[in-house]
Order: structure tokens, then sequence, then C-alpha cells
């Protein structure tokens, strides 16, 4: 399971930390005829009654849903492993949507993809090997081939369907997987019970001296897990700097997500600090366009947290 991890790495990049996500209803009106069936749960089955609306819901952001209007079903089906669908939306461009829960939309993915990236990559000089956890839209991997410096990059995704779909359905974003630096490993990366596992001693041990993790941490508002733990956790693995980003997501619960970052024994590594700045009007690597949210100056204002998350997170101990 964790035989990605086994060469030394300057970045590590972990997409999800886990997800309980799941879907209440989704409808596209007139539109169920463009269907592929999914199995015997199929999430389209209240097309008529959601009256032409996705709507998701969570236990762990309770008392709220999010919706989003539905133009068009493009596909709905499974692999081996989890159920996918793609609808067009009337807001925010194509969706994907996986075992129910929205993953990207074309309208926000970069605020994620950009900043999950850049906030690590940008924090070092010349990082020259990533490893990528998840990610199998392939955004990150679009992202990190802006970078020169790198000269391999290996992802670990499990589902080779998951990747078909994303290239079928969204190539602007899969187009990562063009990069001829990228490796893919078929096979999962952390386990589910990644807080609980051996996975982020491991990581530690596979980064070079002063190599930086980065890892999707939730919501500043709604936490399903310890990050105050988590934090303490990490300076004992990692014996470096740690340091806590967010950014804006509108279609992620609460508009907002996190990201954890901490660095190994070596080299000081100051994350509020873009050392290797990126320039955001240069269009490099594979990617067909240029930066949309990510600059310096967003770089060292996402460190900037609000008092409550301060003292939560207890990050100046």
């Amino acid at each position: 399971m964790f035989d990605c991890l086994g060469s030394t790495s300057s970045v590590t990049i972990v997409r999800r930390m886990n997800d309980q996500r799941k879907i209440v209803s989704v409808s596209n009106g007139s539109n169920c005829e463009t269907l592929t069936s999914g199995g015997d749960e199929n999430m389209v089955d209240n097309i008529k009654e959601a009256g032409g609306w996705f709507a998701e819901h969570c236990p762990i952001w309770p008392g709220q849903a999010h919706y989003i209007k539905v133009e068009k079903v493009l596909f709905e089906g499974k692999s081996k492993y989890q159920r996918m669908m793609v609808f067009l939306s009337s807001g925010y461009g194509k969706v994907f949507v996986l075992d129910g829960a929205l993953q990207l939309t074309e309208k926000d993915e970069c605020s994620y993809q950009e900043m999950m990236t850049h906030l690590p990559l940008c924090s070092i000089p010349a990082p020259n090997k990533v490893l990528l956890i998840g990610g199998g839209d392939g955004g990150i991997l679009r992202e990190i081939s802006r970078h020169n410096s790198v000269h391999h990059i290996d992802i670990c995704e499990i589902d080779t369907v998951l990747i078909d779909v994303y290239k079928e359905f969204f190539p602007d974003i899969a187009i990562g997987y063009d990069d001829p630096r990228v490796t893919l490993n078929v096979q999962d990366g952390p386990e589910h019970e990644l807080l609980d596992s051996p996975f982020f001693k491991l990581a530690a041990k596979a980064l070079r001296p002063g190599g930086v993790m980065c890892i999707q941490a939730e919501s500043l508002w709604y936490q399903p897990f310890d990050i105050k733990q988590l934090i303490s956790s990490f300076r004992h693995i990692f014996k470096g700097s740690i340091s806590y980003a967010w950014t804006i997501v509108p279609t992620y619960p609460s508009g907002v997500i996190g990201f954890l970052l901490c660095s190994t024994e070596g080299p000081y590594v100051d994350f509020k600090v873009p050392v290797n700045p990126i320039d955001p009007d240069q269009i490099s690597g594979v990617a067909k366009q240029p930066l949309k949210f990510y600059n310096s100056e967003v770089h060292s204002a996402a460190f900037c947290l609000p008092t409550f998350a301060k003292k939560t997170m207890d990050l100046n101990v």
C-alpha cells in the first residue's frame, strides 16, 4: 500500500484526508435519457422529485446542504471502487461527483488545485521530485508541471476508471497526465483510517531534509478531526516547521478549505514566504492557461488566520 513512499521526495501532497459527504438528491430535469446506469443505487433516482437540483449533505457539516442547479447529466456509472457522476450545472460549468460527494467544478477548481500545489512547491527552492497521493482528476499534476525544476512526479491513484472519466469530460484538468515527468502508480496511497495509520511516519521518512508535505485539512468552521492534536503529532513526526493555510472554494461546504503544511528536519521552511515564486501570467508546463487564482500575495495571505482559529490550532507553541 505504501510502495509509492519508497523514494526520497522534496514534496508530498495528500489530496484528501477523508470524506464522509453523501448525496441527498439530484436531478437533471428532462435530460435523464442521457444517463448511463450506475448499478443498483443510481445517484439520479430522485431526478424528478428534486426539481432539477443537486443537493449535498454531510453529517460533519450539520444543519446545512448545498444546492447546485443541474442542466444536464452527462455521465453516471461506477467502477470497482466507487460511483461517479458528471453533470452540467447552470453556474459552475461541468461538475464531478464521487460517491455522492461533489469533487470539483470547472469554475472554482483553480482555487483548490493551484493553492494545494503552489503553497508547498513555492515554499522551498528548486523542488525536484513530487509525490501526489490521490488527485486522480489531474489538476494538481497540471499545476506541478508549471515548475521547471521538478524532474519527476509520482501519483498514486487506485481507480483508472475515474481517471478515464476525467480525461473524457474534463480534458483541461486531466491534461496533467500529459506531462512526461508523470508516473502513474495504480495503487491505494493512504489507508482509510489515515490518522491512525503509519502513513505520516513513512511520509516523513520519504522526504528529503527540509522537504515538505501538504495535506487537505478541511474547513476553519467545521473540522471532523482534532486539528490541534494532529498539529502536535506532526511536530514530533516531521520535526520541522508547520503552518495552516486556507483558501476560498465556493462549492465546498462553508465556502473555505484548509491545508496543513509541514517540513522535515533540515533547512528551515517559512511557508509564509514564497522563496520560489511563480509568474501568474506565464503559461508553462502542460497547462493551457496562466494561473487563475494563485499569486505570491495570495500565498502569504493564506496563512493569516482569524483569532478563533489561532487559538484552536495553537500554532504558536
